[in-house]
C-alpha cells in the first residue's frame, strides 16, 4: 500500500467518524430539517460522478460514474421532496366548509362537520 492511498483511507475513516459523532447528537426534532437541507449538498456529488465520467476511459469509470450520479441525484430530489412536506406540516388549514361547500352558517352546523382542529377553530370568539 503506498502513501497516497494510506492517506485516503485514513482521511476517510476519520471524517466518517467525526460524521457520526456530529449526526447523533443532533436531537431528533432537529434532524429531519438539517438532514433535507444536507441532502441537496449531494449536488457535489453529482458534479463529481461527471468528472469521473469524463475523465474514465473505461467501462469501470463508466458505470461508477453512472451509479454515483444516479444516487446523488436520488438523494438531492428526496432532500427536496422531505422539505416540502415537512414545510405542508405547518401551513394553516383552510376553514371547515358545509356539505354544499360552502362556510357554515352557525357554530351548531360548524361542530357537527370536520376535524376537531377545525371545530376549535371555528368555535373560538
Amino acid at each position: 500500500m503506498n502513501l497516497d492511498l494510506l492517506t485516503a483511507v485514513t482521511i476517510f475513516v476519520l471524517g466518517v467518524l467525526v460524521g457520526f459523532e456530529v449526526i447523533s447528537k443532533v436531537p431528533s426534532t432537529l434532524h429531519t430539517p438539517l438532514m433535507s437541507g444536507a441532502n441537496a449538498i449531494h449536488g457535489i456529488v453529482v458534479i463529481g460522478a461527471m468528472f469521473i465520467a469524463a475523465a474514465s476511459h473505461n467501462a469501470i469509470g463508466y458505470v461508477l460514474a453512472f451509479v454515483a450520479m444516479a444516487f446523488g441525484a436520488m438523494n438531492v430530489v428526496g432532500g427536496y421532496l422531505v422539505t416540502d412536506r415537512m414545510l405542508h406540516m405547518f401551513r394553516t388549514r383552510p376553514a371547515a366548509q358545509g356539505k354544499d361547500g360552502q362556510r357554515p352558517e352557525s357554530a351548531q352546523e360548524a361542530t357537527t362537520q370536520g376535524s376537531p382542529a377545525q371545530n376549535a377553530e371555528v368555535q373560538a370568539p
